[in-house]
């Protein structure tokens, strides 16, 4: 259940976007929301002074862009060092979700230029929702979700089917990439037969959601964003499972640090925004 979102803002626009265009799901229109803007810190007092103030505008311009109740929204200005305030705020709110810009820096690029989202990527448990800076935001009608026999999959088809009931004229697409499966052109109409796809297919009929199967094969990555682009998917979500022991929880997870897991490649690739979905693995 979404009830608690934090909205980061910098005065892009584009996570203003996105949350209007959640906000008329049902699932989510009752969720409070946070909207967060970070001064990092700067060298003089004078120009400290100078970034409040400019931060103060941006939030209140994001504040008034939001199609929100005013009742539900909570503004705060914080300084600090982006990274760790993100962290920080959520950790206070107890946010069910994160939504934030990204870059779409590649591997080691992210770290070099010290990138906001892929550090809370590597250390937030909370699901997160990230809009590259080059994407066109659209209304949440197409929705992707890309499965496996992991809990994270099935906490991403949870949210997929929570997020889609009752919207008319929503589609589901169900995409299992099997490496292993030699390409085959009956693969899509044979796609419900897959016993991962098919019991997806039977929760969303069991709640009155459209749906697509799509039964693929290849590299997971380049599949999932190839599919989501030709499908023209306004949401894919992916689960990305924390598998770092508990003692290790405040360092960074080395495969998405290097950009070795499946969800940190369809973050950078992916054409439309992705939702990934938290589980401990």
């Amino acid at each position: 259940m979404i009830e608690k979102i934090l909205l980061t803002v910098a005065g892009r626009g584009l996570c203003e976007e996105m949350l209007n265009m959640l906000m008329e799901v049902p699932f989510i229109q009752k969720a409070s929301v946070t909207v967060l803007h970070i001064v990092p810190p700067q060298v003089t007092a004078e120009a400290m002074s100078a970034k409040l103030e400019e931060g103060g505008k941006i939030l209140a311009a994001a504040v008034k862009s939001l199609k929100v109740d005013a009742s539900q929204i909570t503004a705060r200005l914080k300084q600090g060092d982006p990274k760790d305030v993100v962290l920080q705020v959520a950790d206070e709110e107890d946010s069910d979700l994160i939504i934030m810009g990204s870059r779409g820096l590649k591997r080691l690029a992210a770290i070099l230029e010290n990138s906001v989202s892929q550090y809370v990527f590597q250390l937030s448990s909370r699901p997160m929702l990230l809009i590259k800076d080059d994407i066109y935001v659209k209304k949440i009608r197409r929705v992707m979700v890309a499965l496996d026999k992991s809990e994270a999959a099935q906490q991403s088809l949870n949210m997929a089917l929570s997020l889609l009931k009752n919207i008319d004229g929503s589609q589901l697409f169900l995409v299992h990439v099997n490496p292993d499966q030699p390409k085959s052109k009956e693969a899509a109409t044979d796609a419900e037969t897959d016993p991962i796809l098919a019991a997806a297919a039977a929760q969303a009929k069991k709640q009155g959601v459209a749906y697509r199967c799509i039964n693929s094969t290849g590299k997971a990555g380049a599949e999932i964003c190839r599919l989501a682009e030709e499908m023209n998917i306004d949401l894919l979500i992916i689960g990305s499972p924390d598998r770092r022991p508990s003692i290790a929880k405040t360092l960074p997870d080395l495969d998405r640090l290097l950009g070795g897991s499946l969800s940190d490649y369809v973050r950078v690739y992916a054409n439309c925004p992705v939702l990934l979905a938290r589980t401990i693995d």
